[in-house]
């Protein structure tokens, strides 16, 4: 793991290359509640921009459901892992994969939400995902914590706990980011691509691993502890100007031969 205060601003891919993004923190700053955030026709129009320069070979990977992702980016529609990998849509426009709640889940957010009973704490509830983000309260962050943790013992075998910036998540083991990764370069439009994943969090670790796997770029936005990545950009700014070079090279296009 490096030091993000040491690592290098990423280098422009060469080749054909696609791209997986991360939202919150990475495309998008964060704010104490996931629907506080709002998307520019600015980020909008560059990331068709990129999308048409990658033959659409871009993704999003995001904890968030991939209804709330179009909520967000309407009208795109974009190719999305959702829920850490548990939703997928493979195809622009296409349909959804979508993942339901479990019902020992639905009682378990029922539960927590009245032992910390507090209107700064958001309990997040995404089909078998459970976040509680204390951004506003970050006094209740181990508190958040330790419910999620001593819950696991009365839960079906196969959940984790995955600490974040501001917040705590219960998650299945399935859930990761990097198994998305894998899935979207084994279809036509990433194949033989080289892949370039942007995340902020702790949650995008094993994107990083996967990527760095594949021998693509992987980059750890806003500096903060260590990381998997081998590249970092300070911030959400840093990383929309980075994205915008991006879309001014033509490096990206896949040979006609290397497409079939």
């Amino acid at each position: 793991m490096s030091k993000l205060s040491n690592l290098p601003v990423p280098e422009v891919p060469q080749g054909p290359w696609s791209l997986f993004l991360d939202i919150d923190g990475t495309l998008l700053e964060h704010a104490a509640h996931p629907d506080a955030v709002a998307v520019d026709e600015r980020l909008r129009a560059l990331l068709v921009r990129l999308e048409a320069q990658l033959d659409g070979a871009l993704a999003f990977i995001t904890g968030r459901s991939i209804a709330a992702v179009d909520h967000l980016f309407q009208p795109l529609r974009l190719r999305a892992a959702g829920l850490y990998g548990l939703e997928h849509r493979l195809i622009r426009d296409g349909a959804v994969e979508a993942a339901v709640e479990p019902a020992d889940i639905a009682a378990l957010a029922d539960e927590i939400a009245a032992e910390l009973d507090n209107a700064d704490v958001y309990i997040e509830r995404k089909g078998p995902i459970l976040a509680i983000h204390t951004r506003a309260a970050p006094h209740l962050l181990n508190r958040a914590t330790d419910l999620v943790e001593r819950a696991l013992d009365r839960l079906p075998a196969g959940y984790r706990v995955l600490a974040g910036n501001a917040g705590v998540e219960l998650m299945p083991l399935e859930a990761a980011k990097g198994a998305a990764i894998r899935r979207f370069m084994q279809t036509a439009a990433f194949r033989g691509r080289r892949p370039v994943f942007l995340g902020d969090d702790t949650s995008d670790e094993n994107g990083f691993e996967v990527v760095n796997e594949l021998g693509g770029i992987s980059v750890r936005i806003k500096p903060q502890g260590s990381t998997a990545a081998p590249f970092a950009l300070a911030g959400v700014d840093a990383a929309l100007a980075w994205l915008d070079g991006l879309a001014g090279h033509g490096t990206a296009a896949m040979p006609a031969e290397m497409a079939k």
